[in-house]
């Protein structure tokens, strides 16, 4: 009996993995083979230059302690007046018929933990795919020195509470999404010889942070890709 509950058991989990890989898909979409090569020793803003073919502005990766790491991004242009919400997911929805606000956000949220999960564990294998390589690159950035410095992050991300969608344009073909993301979170930074440096074990933060998801809206790739991150303004 107890072989029978264990096979189960293993059925079960299969399911669940299943499950969030499909669940990530549709809001990040899938390596297809088509996409511009970066040059691995470039700077991460010149990388994204050239996988884009576009000018860069400022993005923001928010470390351990929650301050802010300047990244180079292509994917934003500045805009005469701000567009509402509505009106940029009408444009956004005449381009991409097949968008579906509730269906992303469900995906958002996926994608959520499973990239605060892949950065805590220092996975960059698990990161690349989901990442613009200008955002990648400060992900990266920050895990090697981490590594180097011999220290660890665990992050446990005990809910999310919100993911709202709060902007929607369309610049070009390109496709952009903002969710803010409010979530309880366990966060300790440990340092190499295991004390704590930032954090507290037994306290739960609730955390806002800002992430902007981007595709191209010109090609059937449905891989949506994450650009932008930062923190509500104070």
């Amino acid at each position: 009996m107890s072989d029978g509950f264990a096979s189960i058991d293993i059925i079960l989990f299969a399911m669940l993995a299943a499950y969030l890989v499909f669940q990530l898909r549709r809001v990040l979409g899938r390596r297809t083979g088509n996409e511009r090569r970066v040059d691995p020793f470039a700077a991460p803003e010149d990388a994204e230059k050239n996988a884009r073919g576009e000018s860069a502005a400022d993005n923001v990766v928010p470390l351990p302690d929650r301050t802010q790491q300047g990244i180079e991004d292509g994917s934003f242009e500045e805009e005469e007046e701000p567009e509402t919400l509505a009106a940029g997911l009408m444009r956004l929805k005449r381009a991409d018929p097949s968008f579906d606000e509730k269906e992303f956000t469900r995906g958002a949220k996926a994608a959520f933990e499973y990239i605060v999960g892949a950065f805590a564990d220092g996975d960059t294998d698990r990161l690349r795919p989901l990442l613009s390589p200008a955002l990648f690159g400060g992900f990266a950035s920050e895990i090697q020195r981490r590594d180097d410095a011999g220290e660890t992050l665990e992050t446990t991300v005990s809910s999310v509470r919100a993911a709202d969608v709060i902007e929607a344009r369309l610049n070009g073909a390109m496709a952009e999404v903002t969710v803010e993301f409010t979530s309880d979170q366990v966060k300790v930074a440990r340092d190499a010889e295991g004390e704590v440096i930032d954090g507290e074990p037994d306290k739960i933060e609730t955390i806002t942070d800002i992430w902007t998801f981007s595709r191209d809206t010109r090609t059937d790739d449905p891989n949506w890709q994450l650009v932008a991150t930062r923190v509500p303004e104070e």
